[in-house]
């Protein structure tokens, strides 16, 4: 280890210069301990791993070649330094003390440790966040009355809050329009996930007039290559309509992407500091969400006979399953697009939105595929384990529809949150689900075209001759019809006893 003293005196970095690569998140933070008595008069030293010298070489080497500080943070965004050993609290970001309500938003609110650090808050530029479809779904009032061209409100439907329509209609200023080297910008970072005929997807509410040219700057733009800070510097409206150079960041996180505009040259590195803060910038972001009425499709999967097994183990094993198959599946929702939603108990809810490329429908049936093939393993281990003959089982429920998507907070936690029947529909064919069978609504099969449809085997057992269950495939059948009216889970399952829905057997992997 290595104090906060030594590493200056061996670097030749001021303390500002080093707070402000802590800020960055180039650095880790420091394990902050009493001084021994060769360190002077000095109540508190903190210390960094002996690797900290590499980095701040290696980080002045790349300021000598020319590299700006936005490169470099995004350089090292997803090459941080393992945080110092010691309390995992002091590894976490610390949220900045809340401002009071009369209080005028300013620049940058000052730290304790003489640095400065943003907050959303605090940005007076124009600033605004998109999701991959490129979607408005959080501005603040400086680009509502600049860049995006000063609307009233935003539209509810997500589909009609296109950023490019936006840019289009408003006019980044009144004199010259749209700068093309802002626009293009947006496109290279849309490149990076948008499909061969991502152009019309992204543009889709773009001015008619105003397509051929888009389509220009489309072709124009070569994807950026993935990194978490990009920038460029453009021309767009100031709060006047007036057009000025401006350095515009993209800061590109699993939720979506942040636009920055800062006037002028690239900006201190304060502004770094707040987008190289991943976590608490999402954090912060999910809070100041707007509600946006959304297509979604909605996984729900509940453990069978969770009571039972809770009764059987020891406490500690049983939260050991549960952590063990939350952790289990937590990837494959991840590779799938899948956003996590609040459920009571020892169950799960996803949430599937529409992605530039890919369905999300077919996300939703590849997870509810892929978690019941992994649950059949941990089933397994935990059988050898145990010496036990208990099949664990994740019951699931899918469904898709049109909702309103939103955010439940606390001072202390914030959850998405899908309102409407969709959901209580999804949750409701969970509990009809049995032994680890998957159920789909037909409504939500018929979202998908002819080809992908193939890929999915489904269908509907029957009594056949002899009393004998037959599969018969591609089939659907009314929830009420299968139930028995003397199980006491038909009375809990009457409100979706008219919903026409199928078994999803298995889901194939695309050629």
């Amino acid at each position: 280890m290595i104090s906060s003293k030594e590493l200056i005196e061996k670097t030749g970095i001021s303390r500002a210069t080093l707070n402000n690569y802590i800020n960055l998140g180039l650095l880790p933070r420091p394990d902050v301990r009493f001084p021994g008595p060769e360190d002077g008069d000095a109540r508190r030293l903190g210390y960094f791993p002996n690797t900290a010298l590499d980095r701040i070489d290696e980080i002045q080497r790349l300021k000598d070649q020319g590299m700006s500080m936005a490169e470099i943070v995004a350089r090292y965004a997803a090459q941080s330094l393992p945080d110092t050993p010691g309390d995992e609290s002091e590894s976490e970001p610390h949220p900045a003390p809340a401002a009071p309500a009369n209080a005028r938003p300013t620049p940058a609110a000052s730290m304790s440790d003489g640095s400065l650090r943003l907050t959303l808050g605090d940005l007076p530029t124009p600033c605004y966040m998109v999701n991959y479809n490129f979607e408005i779904i959080w501005h603040n009032e400086a680009a509502r009355r600049s860049v995006l061209g000063g609307f009233d409100g935003l539209p509810s439907a997500s589909e009609s809050r296109n950023v490019f329509a936006f840019l289009q209609r408003g006019g980044a200023c009144r004199d010259c329009g749209p700068c093309d080297a802002l626009l293009r910008f947006h496109f290279a970072v849309a490149k990076r996930r948008s499909t061969k005929g991502g152009f019309f997807a992204l543009c889709k509410d773009a001015p008619a007039a105003q397509l051929g040219a888009l389509e220009r700057l489309y072709q124009e733009a070569e994807a950026l290559p993935p990194q978490a800070i990009s920038q460029v510097l453009a021309h767009a409206a100031d709060a006047q309509g007036r057009c000025a150079p401006h350095t515009v960041y993209a800061a590109q996180f699993r939720e979506g992407i942040l636009f920055a505009y800062v006037p002028g040259e690239p900006a201190s590195d304060s502004l770094l500091a707040l987008l190289a803060r991943r976590d608490e910038v999402i954090r912060d972001l999910i809070r100041r969400r707007l509600p946006v009425l959304t297509h979604v499709a909605v996984l729900v999967a509940d453990l069978q006979d969770s009571v039972k097994i809770c009764a059987e183990l020891p406490p500690e094993e049983y939260f050991e399953l549960i952590n063990q198959i939350w952790s289990t599946m937590e990837p494959i929702f991840r590779r799938y697009y899948g956003t996590y939603g609040k459920h009571a108990g020892d169950g799960m809810v996803y949430y599937f939105f529409p992605q530039p490329d890919c369905n999300y429908v077919m996300n939703a049936l590849a997870a509810a595929h892929e978690i019941r093939e992994a649950m059949r393993r941990i089933s397994k281990a935990w059988q050898l384990r145990k010496g036990w003959s208990n099949e664990l089982y994740l019951n699931t429920g899918l469904n898709e529809g049109q909702e309103w998507l939103g955010t439940f907070q606390t001072a202390t936690h914030v959850e998405f949150t899908v309102l409407g029947d969709t959901i209580n529909h999804g949750a409701r064919l969970s509990d009809f689900a049995r032994h680890g069978t998957i159920w789909a609504t037909k409504n939500m099969l018929g979202k998908l075209d002819t080809d992908s449809r193939k890929r999915i085997k489904f269908g509907v057992r029957r009594p056949g001759d002899g009393g004998r269950m037959v599969f018969v495939a591609a089939t659907y059948v009314s929830v009420g019809s299968l139930l028995d009216p003397a199980q006491p889970r038909s009375d809990k399952l009457r409100e979706i006893a008219a919903l026409p829905v199928t078994e999803i057997v298995e889901v194939l992997a695309e050629d």
